[in-house]
């Protein structure tokens, strides 16, 4: 009885392992499978990019803005980290809350240095820019996220609210499917010679040089 149930097992080994060859192979497109910690990237998902929007004209950050609403619509991750904005009420702030979990923004800043309305110390400035950066930081090693803009990061690098080095660092260590976008005017050569995308705003007329104020809906 001993030696027909080893029998019996050994041929049932030999059955399930015909069966497992009959069966057709399970084909998956390449694909990003989103995790609670971190996400699997698929066999063929391209190298990221690293992009920047710079110069005086308008639609710098439109631009960006404009990005993360295509890459929602495949289901993609972004998250914008607001380097100066953060004292300003937007749009986007509503808008991203339409989009969410998929569209996230943080404010981070305390609004642009040196213009009428600031009255913040620079200091202040500079370690609102500083906690803004260690935030991306988290956020890009993270993985989470597809794309991640930072926004007037490109500003906050002209006033000297943080250093180039850094920034730098921060695109070399990304990981690999996460592509970066950069905003904002003043864009140093070290940041445009790391991109592979480098767009500059120009501007030919602008509503502001005929006295006109911003608009709702159209500039914030």
């Amino acid at each position: 009885m001993a030696f027909m149930a080893v029998n019996l097992r050994t041929a049932n080994k030999k059955l399930a392992g015909k069966e497992r060859k009959k069966r057709p192979i399970a084909t998956t497109p390449a694909r990003i499978i989103y995790t609670a910690k971190r996400r699997v990237v698929g066999n063929k998902q391209p190298r990221s990019w690293v992009i920047v929007y710079t110069g005086e004209g308008k639609g710098k950050t439109t631009a960006s803005l404009g990005m993360a609403l295509r890459a929602v619509g495949y289901n993609m991750k972004v998250c914008m980290v607001q380097f100066v904005k953060g004292s300003w009420f937007t749009g986007e702030l509503n808008g991203s809350r339409l989009l969410a979990p998929n569209f996230r923004i943080i404010r981070a800043g305390k609004g642009f240095v040196g213009i009428m309305d600031d009255k913040e110390p620079f200091s202040k400035h500079r370690a609102a820019a500083k906690e803004a950066l260690r935030m991306s930081e988290e956020i890009i090693s993270s993985g989470l996220y597809d794309i991640v803009i930072l926004d007037e990061i490109n500003y906050a690098l002209s006033r000297k609210l943080i250093g180039v080095k850094a920034v730098l660092r921060l695109i070399r260590r990304r990981p690999v499917h996460v592509s970066l976008v950069l905003t904002g005017r003043g864009a140093p050569q070290p940041i445009i010679d790391a991109a592979d995308l480098v767009t500059n705003m120009q501007k030919i007329k602008h509503p502001y040089d005929k006295g006109m104020t911003a608009r709702k809906g159209i500039d914030f």
